[in-house]
């Protein structure tokens, strides 16, 4: 299977490194003409270098916004109107007790996690459903479906992330545009290993000992035994992107390494 997207543009956000750097690189690989989305000029224009360098191609751009706001969302769309394929990768994390969740913190990772895919979807899918073709990705996560005792509030916007694509894909039933979530486990994004790192430090193990011990802790269900890399996450939203993905719509699409004890 070739996966062929010349002439295409695609948008991700969240996209100046991990999983949205990944994605947009693949686009890129994959031959999309890709614009990535960040909070500041710097990282932003990194990732446009490294995007050009990966993928030999020169035409990868930037836009220095926060998504997370509805202004931020606004000053994308002025700055790139019309997308064929847009993913929804930005999105926050961390651990924190259920009772020391205040309402602050339910509202930023609403915002951020849920809000920020629903303004530029909301945009981009009325043009996408006027040509009878697009691709709306929104990146979920396992967590989802296994709502994590320690990061409740993030489980909680994940999961309305997959009501969110579910009934996106209804409302552009037959137009030639599909919606669907793509759920990653353990990732080893730079975040990840931030987080590995500092976790190791207290057990007195090493980074990579840690995952382990992190797997063992808190997904004891895993099959793939390891954290995904941000490549292999990547690579199943390359091919939800694709010509080839048309009849894969509605669907949370998982690449979590079978951590979820289910089949269906």
């Amino acid at each position: 299977m070739k996966i062929e997207l010349s002439g295409k543009q695609a948008l991700v956000t969240g996209s100046t490194a991990g999983i949205g750097l990944a994605i947009a690189t693949g686009l890129a690989n994959a031959g999309a003409q890709v614009t990535v989305v960040g909070r500041d000029q710097a990282g932003v224009d990194k990732a446009v270098t490294h995007i050009k360098q990966a993928s030999g191609r020169d035409d990868a751009s930037g836009i220095v916004a926060d998504a997370s706001t509805d202004y931020g969302c606004k000053a994308v769309i002025e700055a790139l109107p019309e997308v064929d394929v847009l993913v929804n990768n930005l999105g926050i994390y961390g651990g924190r007790p259920f009772f020391e969740i205040d309402d602050a913190a339910w509202e930023e990772i609403f915002q951020v996690n849920v809000m920020s895919g629903v303004r530029l979807a909301r945009h981009y899918a009325k043009g996408m459903q006027a040509r009878g073709w697009g691709r709306i990705q929104f990146i979920s996560s396992e967590s989802a479906l296994n709502i994590p005792a320690e990061m409740v509030h993030y489980g909680v916007s994940k999961a309305a992330l997959q009501g969110v694509s579910r009934g996106l894909a209804k409302v552009l039933a037959g137009s030639g545009v599909t919606v669907n979530t793509i759920l990653p486990g353990p990732t080893r994004t730079e975040g990840a290993q931030a987080v590995m790192a500092e976790l190791a430090k207290e057990r007195g193990v090493t980074a990579e000992q840690m995952e382990g011990v992190f797997l063992e802790e808190n997904r004891p269900s895993t099959l793939l035994k390891r954290f995904a890399t941000p490549e292999e996450v990547a690579n199943l939203c390359v091919y939800a992107a694709s010509t080839q993905a048309s009849a894969t719509t509605g669907a949370a699409l998982r690449v979590e390494g079978g951590i979820v004890e289910s089949i269906s």
